[in-house]
């Protein structure tokens, strides 16, 4: 499938939609209301730091809702001012945050239903209204919207469409796309189906793994069981790995997607050498920049005397998640919880662990004065952010 080419069609097209309606105004007022804080921006205008009684909050400098997420969710609010009686849709998560999605389905607009694992978009009819979220949707599920003649909204990130045309790049040029990412997190599914060939790996360890397959071969029948469902139909990794590009997932952490790069780049060197490196690798800047920000703004965080980290964000939030591990990785005590509702007055919090595992902590909030380090993923409000700090100093207050 030419896919760049059925990008223009659709864009060419009068139910194709990238912009708003012209309800900023109607909008504006709605989410200021729904999702920011008077006492975050207090916080913010006090050097990101508040002191009540024991407990002194120090907020990371770049956090929650980033430009990309703002855009996506104000589309979503003027799409249903501008078509208030249709059907609409949204093929998946607007943005990883609960409460926003839950304002989403209060406003009738529908999920796409997900039955076996797979989405069920029987549910569409010709003239209903299908936004696209965020982190995007791939070329089939376009496709088929398109042909199901609904009336496309599309939020997709434009750092997040970055990397879409980088891969189109890899295509053109017949290098196979190494992806950094998560082969099952929505974005990812939709970056590679952009891709003809591709091969996406999570972290280095896997990278180290592809390279050194590179440069010394190995078992192909290991290798296809490792990236079985990371990789595109038909891959030969005897004959794919000779020209690759880097791409990647824009919530990974930065410092690990540019090491990916590096490595890459090394092992095509040793394998080809310098004079026909750019005939076997390619590679573009396409780190997001709010990711780059807020992962920037918690090395910072993290370097002050903190007693424990509060990160907060959904838990299928792939960037929150990344910010997490950077307070784990520096050894501090830190929680990733969705809501303020994760806290219990017992001094009692609910959070996930880096494995994904959901479990419950006691007496988490230390005796005495504290210093509590908070950060929030891209995709979450302001509000949520106020309602976890309100829960904590009325926790200690209580002591």
């Amino acid at each position: 499938m030419d896919t760049k080419a059925f990008k223009r069609s659709l864009q060419h097209s009068e139910n194709y939609h990238r912009k708003g309606f012209g309800h900023e105004a109607e909008v504006s007022g709605m989410l200021q209301s729904e999702y920011q804080s008077h006492l975050v921006q207090q916080i913010r205008d006090n050097g990101y730091t508040l002191q009540q009684g024991d407990v002194t909050i120090r907020l990371a400098e770049a956090f929650g809702f980033c430009w990309g997420v703002e855009r996506a969710v104000a589309m979503a609010y003027e799409t249903r001012q501008h078509f208030p009686t249709q059907r609409i849709w949204i093929t998946n998560e607007i943005i990883h945050n609960p409460s926003v999605n839950q304002r989403m389905q209060e406003m009738q607009v529908g999920f796409i239903p997900v039955v076996g694992g797979v989405k069920d978009f029987t549910v569409l009819e010709s003239g209903d209204v299908a936004i696209l979220p965020a982190f995007g949707a791939s070329v089939q599920e376009m496709q088929l919207l398109k042909e199901k003649n609904c009336t496309i909204v599309d939020t997709t990130c434009p750092w997040v469409a970055k990397v879409w045309n980088t891969v189109e790049k890899h295509k053109k040029n017949e290098y196979t796309s190494i992806i950094h990412g998560k082969y099952s997190h929505e974005e990812t599914i939709a970056t590679s189906s952009f891709a003809n060939k591709y091969l996406i790996v999570l972290n280095m360890a896997q990278a180290e793994y592809v390279c050194d397959y590179i440069l010394n071969g190995g078992s192909r029948d290991e290798f296809m069981t490792k990236f079985s469902r990371a990789c595109s139909a038909g891959f030969n990794p005897d004959t794919d790995l000779e020209k690759v590009g880097i791409a990647n997932q824009t919530t990974m952490l930065k410092n690990e997607t540019e090491q990916i790069g590096k490595l890459f780049e090394r092992t095509m060197m040793r394998k080809y050498g310098p004079n026909t490196l750019n005939q076997h690798f390619i590679s573009f800047n396409t780190i997001c920049d709010a990711t780059q920000e807020r992962q920037d703004a918690m090395f910072q965080l993290v370097e002050e005397k903190l007693d424990l980290m509060v990160v907060i964000g959904g838990f299928n939030s792939s960037n929150t998640t990344h910010l997490q591990e950077i307070a784990i990785e520096r050894q501090i005590s830190s929680y990733h919880i969705d809501s303020a509702n994760r806290i219990d007055s017992a001094n009692r919090i609910e959070h996930r662990l880096l494995s994904g595992e959901i479990v419950a902590t006691d007496n988490w909030l230390p005796n005495g004065k504290i210093t509590v380090g908070i950060t929030s993923g891209a995709s979450t409000p302001d509000k949520v952010v106020a309602d976890v700090v309100e829960k904590i100093f009325a926790l200690k207050k209580s002591e």
